[in-house]
Formats: C-alpha cells, structure tokens, sequence
C-alpha cells in the first residue's frame, strides 16, 4: 500500500511539472534593453557652497542654484556591456544671495554653462538586471564658464534610472566637479528629469535564457513525440501536395495563355492608336480642326471595338509662354479632347481620364532657348492617347 502511494505521488508531481511546461512562454518581462540611445530632458541644480577643495560643504538646499525651466540636455549611446558614452550640456545661474565657493554672492546674477561628456558603467552588470532600475556610475571631463571664469573640470558621477516602460523613464544624479584652475572652484551638480530610449537592442535576462532553456527542452519531448505522427502523415500529405501541384500547373498554363492573349491584345490596340497618332492644336489654341477630328474618329473606332478600353489622355505645348499658362491651355486641350470623343462620337466619358502637362513634356529641343520654325513647334502642341485599361 505504501509502494503505490509513493507511485501515485509520483504520477501527479510528473504531471504538474509537464503541465507546467506546456504552459511556458517567453514573454515581455524575459526580455531586457541591452543596448540603446538614450536622450533626456529635465533640471539641473549647482550647489558650490563649497570652499577651495571642498564640494559642498553644507548639502544646503536653500544654497541650490536652479531654474523654474528644463535646464538640461543629455544624449547617450548604451552598451550591452554595460558602458556607456554621454554628452550633456547644462545651463544654470548663480543666484544673488546664494552661497558660492565660501561666500555669500552679492555680485548679482551671472551665468553657468557647461558641456559635460563621460564614460559611465550600469551596476546592473554587477548587482543584476531589475528591468526597471539602473544604477551607475561614471567619469569623465566637463567645460563650461561658470563663477565668472571658463574652466574645465574632473567630473565624477553616481546616480540611477527608474524605468516605466522599455522607453521612458527617469534618471536622478549627483556629480562631483573637480575644476582644472587652481583658482577655479569645485562644486555638485545635481540632476532630475525625464529620459526616452530609441534604437533600442533587447534580448533574454538570465530568467529568461533559463526559462528558454525549459522551453527547448519542451520542444524537444513534444518534437520526439511529433516525429511519429509527422511520418505517418507524410505519404498523404505528398500526394496531396502532387494532386495540388498538377492543379495548379493547369490554372498556371491556362493563366499564362489569358495573359498572353491579354498582352497580343493590348499591343494591337496600342499599335492601332499609335498609328492614328498625335492630336496636333493651332498655336495659342485648344480648339480641334477638322484633320484632327478625322483622328480622333479613327481612335473612337478603334474603342467602339474594344468596348472595355480605357485611355488617359495627356495634352501638351509648346515651349513658348508661361508655364502657367500653358497649363491652362493644356487642361482646356485634355477636356476638349475627351468632349468630342463623348458628345460626338458617343463614347461613355468614364472611359477616359487625362492631364495637362504644359510645356513640361517636349518632344524635341525647342525649349525656348533657341530660334526653331514653326513646324518643329507644332509636333509639341498635342493630345496623346495611353491604354490604361482593358
């Protein structure tokens, strides 16, 4: 009796692990950002209450220089190594009153500037991914005038990102400047704001290659046991796929021999407008002439023919006035066109579509640059006809 308890345990811890199993899937929350850019907006604070050396003496807020509006610009590429390369520029005021570099400033309002780039490194790498906290820390060299002097600067930074969503987040932190000028002065530079990624790279944290594991292992049982059914399957499968194949080798023939016939057709059409040729207009004029119109009734033949066709029809000028007006004239050519051939000639007008071009479209080199005779002007003022359906 104890045997077959010790059996039916068995039996139902094998079957919530196979449950289990069948039940994983890799998800968002497997996955981390590895690498990215990383751009950020937001506020900067200079606290240089410090003296000589020191960086800040007190940690007095009410000595904190700030400004009511985003004073700071970031820009950062991110490495799935963990590094990552910055540049930040940020603007600040040293405030009447406030206490800098040791002393009350009663030299009024002055300006603080500073380009800032640094290497920083993701504690991540050490301490773990979280997926939504990142802290760091980092180095690197600052320039900028602030205190009355431009100086440049030893920077050290430490401080984190918070993460609401795999693109926005917020990033706080503190760096120490160390100044490059004996007579400069060293000071905190605090920071706020918000941060957005883009290009973004991601790929499994480590529980999620864990979890990928046990799903291939998964996959493998489920495919041994797939195998089987996949070879009983495959001798009904092959002669459907050859039954399928020869079906469709015959719509493919009898497609292929529509279209060719569909083509000869369409080459014919076009053969028989090209051949009844360009609709040429008097000079400053949309008006049809008579030889025209003969044109044209050939072309309304060949249509009452082929009562699917349909023609786009282009008219142009020539290369002489303003584009402007020639365009005009060419839409005024198109809709004359197409009104003989529907009030004429009883062709249904949704039949037809068309365009002016102007002088855009010249056959010739009488762009208006040089003398040319009347007749090689004449062959750009036309109406052309193109198949655009059957």
């Amino acid at each position: 009796m104890k045997a077959c308890r010790l059996v039916l345990v068995f039996l139902l811890v094998l079957s919530f692990n196979v449950n289990t199993a069948q039940e994983l899937r890799l998800t968002d929350k497997d996955h981390i950002v590895k690498s990215s850019w990383i751009i950020g907006l937001g506020y900067n604070f200079v606290d240089d209450a410090g003296t000589g050396t020191n960086i800040g003496d007190k940690f007095d807020l009410d000595n904190w220089n700030a400004l009511a509006y985003p004073s700071r610009l970031t820009i950062g590429r991110y490495f799935e190594s963990g590094l990552g390369l910055e540049l930040i520029g940020t603007y600040n005021q040293y405030k009447e009153g406030k206490v800098i570099d040791g002393a009350v400033n009663t030299a009024g309002t002055y300006n603080y500037g500073m380009i800032d780039a640094r290497l920083s490194y993701d504690l991540n790498k050490i301490i773990g991914e979280t997926g939504f906290f990142d802290p760091y820390i980092g180095a690197g060299l600052g320039y900028g005038k602030y205190g009355g002097l431009k100086q440049g600067t030893y920077n050290g930074v430490v401080g984190f990102r918070t993460w609401f969503s795999d693109r926005f987040g917020l990033d706080f932190s503190t760096t120490g400047k160390w100044s490059m000028r004996d007579e400069g002065s060293n000071h905190l530079q605090h920071a706020a704001g918000v941060v957005y990624r883009f290009g973004i790279e991601k790929g499994l944290s480590k529980k999620g290659l864990e979890k990928l594991a046990l799903i291939n292992e998964q996959q493998r049982v489920q495919d041994s046991i797939n195998a089987a059914k996949k070879a009983e399957e495959e001798a009904r499968l092959l002669a459907e796929r050859l039954a399928r194949e020869k079906e469709q080798a015959r719509l493919a023939a009898e497609k292929k021999a529509k279209e060719e016939a569909e083509q000869a057709r369409r080459l014919e059409i076009e053969k028989q407008i090209k051949e009844a040729g360009h609709v040429i207009f008097p000079f400053n004029s949309s008006a049809i002439t008579q030889t025209e119109k003969d044109r044209l009734d050939k072309i309304a033949v060949i249509m009452k023919a082929n009562p699917t066709l349909t023609l786009y029809v282009t008219s142009h000028a020539d290369a002489r006035g303003s584009q402007e007006y020639n365009l005009k004239l060419t839409e005024k050519r198109v809709q004359n066109t197409i009104d003989y051939m529907v009030n004429e000639k009883g062709i249904d007008a949704g039949r037809f579509n068309g365009e002016g071009f102007g002088k855009k479209k010249l056959l010739n080199d009488c762009d208006g640059t040089k003398y040319c005779p009347e007749s090689k002007h004449r062959v750009n003022r036309r109406s052309e006809f193109e198949v655009s359906g059957l």
